[in-house]
């Protein structure tokens, strides 16, 4: 037995880092999951690993109303229902205020926050049909907190909390619960990425009780328990798993 078993999923992002954790673990749980990306390749190579029965993969650009829709059909026409959404797609850009151009900003803006919203917006309708569902949104501890050079991505990871404050308001009664999720360091090409382009790494490790960054699976038991039937009273709330950064003085 899974801890998904039954389950549909929809997840953004799915095609490396903690997205494709976040589709092998929801299949391990027994849940079939549609999954996009923008890069077909990877996505197709992990669908294809996965197999038909239990997982779809498509092109999907979270910014794009049209893109939604086809993957909402997708969900419905594979697997008959849809009962979860991982918003977990995201980008990141490092740059000083002063230096940053307008249009980054307004990108990683309009990935991060206006694709979730999107995404939310997508899914009423099925999961209200269906009796309810659970929407998880992948913010970060830039949620909670600033950091030098991610003003941008720091402004998007604060617009999911508050918007998954405000859907939990709206959705509940259809019985669609809307948590956050905000991981602090994660082993993966994104966060390596950051770390080349000039943040300071060992500080940030140091920050930690546990002295160590997350393996991506951790964060994708956290996703998967909010997914699931056990986290049936857990709405409108924020989930934190970031090896103690947040816990005290130091960040």
């Amino acid at each position: 037995m899974g801890r998904l078993d039954g389950k549909v999923a929809l997840i953004t992002g799915g095609a490396r880092g903690m997205g494709k954790s976040h589709v092998r673990h929801f299949v391990a749980e027994g849940a079939r999951v549609v999954f996009g990306d923008l890069l077909d390749d990877k996505g197709a190579y992990v669908a294809a690993k996965l197999g038909d029965e239990s997982c779809r993969y498509l092109h999907h650009d979270v910014t794009s109303e049209a893109d939604w829709d086809a993957a909402i059909t997708l969900a419905l026409e594979a697997f008959g229902s849809l009962d979860v959404l991982v918003n977990n797609a995201g980008i990141l850009t490092f740059a000083p205020i002063a230096d940053m151009p307008l249009a980054d900003f307004r990108r990683v803006l309009e990935v991060n926050a206006v694709g979730c919203w999107l995404g939310m917006k997508a899914v009423i309708g099925p999961m209200t049909k269906a009796g309810g569902g659970s929407i998880v949104n992948v913010s970060s501890i830039e949620g909670f907190t600033g950091a030098a050079g991610l003003s941008a991505y720091s402004a998007s990871k604060f617009a999911i909390r508050g918007m998954t404050k405000a859907a939990a308001q709206e959705l509940g009664q259809f019985g669609i619960r809307v948590n956050s999720v905000h991981p602090g360091g994660v082993l993966t090409r994104m966060v390596l990425d950051q770390a080349e382009s000039g943040r300071d790494g060992e500080r940030f490790l140091g920050s930690m009780p546990l002295r160590r960054f997350a393996e991506p699976a951790e964060i994708s038991r956290l996703v998967a328990y909010l997914a699931s039937d056990e986290s049936s009273y857990s709405t409108g709330s924020e989930f934190v798993a970031d090896g103690g950064v947040l816990s005290g003085p130091g960040y």
